[in-house]
């Protein structure tokens, strides 16, 4: 037991540390390419971010835990939205441009129907997995392709000219990208690890687990990166980063566990985890919207909802994981 607890705070204090390099790094290659920010919080943060969710989820189906794997994938989703950006929030109100609203959202949207078609007979099959990972793909092909057709545009433009301006070198940058990339995995794996064991020592079920303790450690490397870009004043980059970090989970993520074996859902899967996500997704889509003439952007007050929504959630989870089935027994 001690052994875990020293890995949760080890991993916790590597992860912080390095997710900053990692912001730092990816936001000089985005500079130096010519790319958004944007664009680089979606693909290669929300990819880097989304590897330790990648990485337990797999695990989990090939040693036979589907419901760890599907809770994994949502349970972040759930977390990414409702706690990180509520505590980002908090920090500092998340500017929001045009472009999330017009397309990153609605996208997101698209997966989350997805995802609940897919999942009405509560079983995901490797064929449903595949079409899972082939909407992943042309999404990623779609984000390449209009994020290059774009680089004349004034604000890449701009980016551009400030990228020779940049004191990291390229070689730097990459190093830091790279290092910071391998330190965030191996961190969240550790917290991983040491969480799993306390938790499973405590008697919980794999549901519950992957819903709360796994989602919250794999999701850590969003919230230090988060964090580490709105210090940087990179708002377009830690929403990105939530928002690609969501795509990645509802497509990729579950798609590879089910890729590798078929995913028997549990009927709370739908009725309550994919509703929270969705509505959660609604809700950002919502606060984002412009009133009085002000720009769009999600608010001190918007980030309290987000956190109030998180707890609700995280204590109706430990009501059914708990409360319930003692009432039962």
């Amino acid at each position: 037991m001690w052994l875990a607890i020293a890995a949760v705070v080890v991993g916790l204090v590597i992860l912080v540390w390095s997710a900053d390099k990692f912001v730092e790094g990816a936001a000089a290659v985005a500079q130096r390419l010519g790319m958004s920010p944007l664009l680089i919080g979606m693909l290669i943060i929300g990819f880097g971010t989304s590897a330790p969710e990648m990485v337990v989820s797999a695990l989990a189906s090939i040693q036979g835990n589907p419901a760890l794997a599907l809770g994994n994938a949502y349970g972040s989703n759930i977390t990414n939205i409702a706690l990180i950006l509520g505590i980002t929030a908090l920090l500092a109100p998340i500017t929001v441009i045009s472009q999330v609203l017009r397309r990153e959202l609605p996208l997101l949207l698209f997966a989350c129907g997805i995802t609940a078609w897919i999942l009405l007979d509560y079983q995901i099959s490797q064929l449903e997995a595949w079409i899972l990972l082939a909407v992943f793909f042309a999404y990623i092909g779609l984000s390449i392709y209009l994020g290059m057709k774009h680089r004349d545009d004034p604000l890449v433009a701009d980016t551009l000219a400030s990228a020779e301006q940049t004191p990291v070198a390229m070689k730097a940058a990459i190093f830091w990208l790279l290092a910071g990339l391998v330190l965030l995995v191996l961190s969240s794996r550790m917290l991983v690890w040491g969480a799993v064991d306390i938790a499973t020592a405590l008697g919980v079920s794999d549901l519950v687990i992957g819903l709360t303790v796994v989602a919250i450690g794999t999701s850590l490397p969003e919230l230090a990166s988060a964090i580490a870009a709105t210090r940087k004043n990179e708002h377009d980059l830690a929403l990105g980063n939530v928002l690609g970090s969501n795509m990645f989970n509802t497509l990729a993520v579950v798609g590879i566990a089910g890729a590798i074996h078929p995913i028997d859902a549990e009927p709370l899967i739908l009725s309550r985890d994919w509703l929270a996500m969705t509505v959660l997704t609604v809700l950002i889509l919502v606060l984002s919207l412009r009133r009085g003439g002000r720009t769009n952007r999600i608010n001190r007050t918007g980030g309290v909802l987000l956190l109030s929504c998180y707890i609700a959630y995280t204590l109706y989870l430990l009501y059914s994981g708990f409360v319930a089935p003692a009432a039962v027994s």
